[in-house]
């Protein structure tokens, strides 16, 4: 089960214990930031499932901070906390950009609900769109997902089956390292037998196709790791 990561940007330390205590008991992995100019930092520069936002912040302003977020084109659903609560600011605060407000003082089960919420509704969002892809690119490679081909720089590549998966696999983890586990359960569907050479027979056939003689390779072995499509 992947471990949903938050970002909690408050500056009430009796407050930022509260929640950091109630999500960790909850699964939740939480990073906790007491000030503007280093939870914009935080967010725009990590990858969280989740931001939860105190309203009025030093150094920066939490709706400020929101505004400077999507600017810079992050997409992290974000829950308001505030002691401000009436209508027009929770308002304010929508407009802003929040994908919910909450506001102080609060029971945390609430606030743990609230975020579940959010949750759901970005992997619902992700589903969405990952069923609509037909299409994988990755600097010169596409990889079209309907009719199942490949392309380097506009010329067709022919891929075997099982070649076609790992190299789905790969662009979909681009620039992440894949080990040799994950390519066994993955394209395979069974673990890892470290006596056999099924991958490398695999690998080598691919790497053939995909990085030709006089061209820059894109699948490099990351020396007792794996591979990785940079």
């Amino acid at each position: 089960m992947t471990i949903s990561r938050v970002l909690t940007i408050e500056d009430d330390h009796l407050i930022a214990n509260e929640i950091v205590r109630e999500l960790e008991g909850r699964g939740f992995s939480v990073d906790w930031v007491d000030n503007g100019p280093e939870g914009l930092a935080r967010a725009v520069t990590d990858e969280y499932d989740a931001i939860t936002l105190d309203r009025m912040l030093p150094g920066i302003d939490g709706l400020c901070l929101l505004a400077t977020m999507h600017s810079a084109g992050v997409q992290t659903p974000v829950l308001i906390l505030s002691a401000l609560g009436d209508v027009d600011e929770r308002v304010r605060g929508l407009r802003a950009g929040g994908d919910d407000y909450l506001t102080k003082p609060f029971i945390p089960e609430e606030l743990v609900a609230r975020l579940e919420v959010l949750l759901r509704r970005r992997r619902r969002a992700a589903t969405a769109q990952q069923d609509t892809e037909t299409m994988l690119c990755v600097g010169p490679l596409e990889l079209d997902l309907i009719s199942r081909k490949a392309k380097r720089d506009g010329e067709e590549i022919v891929l075997l089956p099982t070649e076609y998966r790992v190299l789905e696999l790969m662009i979909r983890l681009v620039g992440q390292t894949i080990t040799r586990t994950m390519l066994f359960e993955a394209v395979w569907g069974y673990h890892f037998n470290p006596g056999t050479n099924l991958i490398d027979v695999h690998m080598s056939r691919l790497r053939k196709k995909i990085d030709p003689p006089g061209v820059k390779p894109l699948i490099r072995t990351v020396r007792g790791s794996g591979y990785i499509l940079a």
